[in-house]
């Protein structure tokens, strides 16, 4: 699913139950990073599309790289957009390397599932185990499904929390 807003579907779902422990910007960035190789793929038409960093290997060394990336950017992000500036909006590095792990991990769980030139556990094994196990079809369906009911219960649950608050 390159390129696409599919995989912040489950982020949303995540966000819903870990709130604060989970940083869906750093999720988000996680995405963008999984995916600077299959674009320069696209884009000089040489390499592998899904190569190493589709694999769980490289999925564990991007997601570093997006944690220590993307807890600064993410940061500024939530400033720039000023989020409760009173506040002084900071990512714990523990928020930011689960957000960037679960991100980059569940990038390949996602992608093996629908594209074939991916080997997940490379160099372990040359297999995929999981293509096709549903269709691509029933896998955007999981996506944003799970984004809307991520959507319903973390709305929801703000909306109680600013609720006792009133009282």
């Amino acid at each position: 699913m390159p390129f696409t807003p599919f995989h912040m579907g489950p982020g949303l779902l995540i966000k819903s139950l870990l709130h604060g422990a989970f940083s869906l910007m750093v999720f988000g960035w996680s995405q963008v990073v999984m995916d600077i190789q299959p674009l320069l793929v696209l884009l000089t038409g040489s390499g592998h599309l899904h190569g190493f960093s589709h694999t769980y290997i490289g999925a564990a060394l991007l997601a570093v790289f997006s944690a220590l990336s993307g807890k600064y950017l993410s940061e500024l992000g939530l400033f720039l957009l000023g989020m409760d500036p009173h506040r002084n909006i900071r990512i714990s590095w523990s928020v930011a390397f689960l957000s960037a792990a679960i991100g980059t991990i569940s990038h390949v769980l996602l992608d093996s599932i629908m594209h074939e030139d991916i080997v997940p556990f490379f160099p372990l094994s040359a297999d995929n185990g999981l293509l096709h196990i549903i269709s691509v079809s029933a896998l955007h369906e999981v996506c944003l499904y799970s984004g809307a009911v991520g959507a319903v219960i973390y709305y929801t649950v703000l909306g109680i929390r600013k609720y006792r608050e009133l009282d």
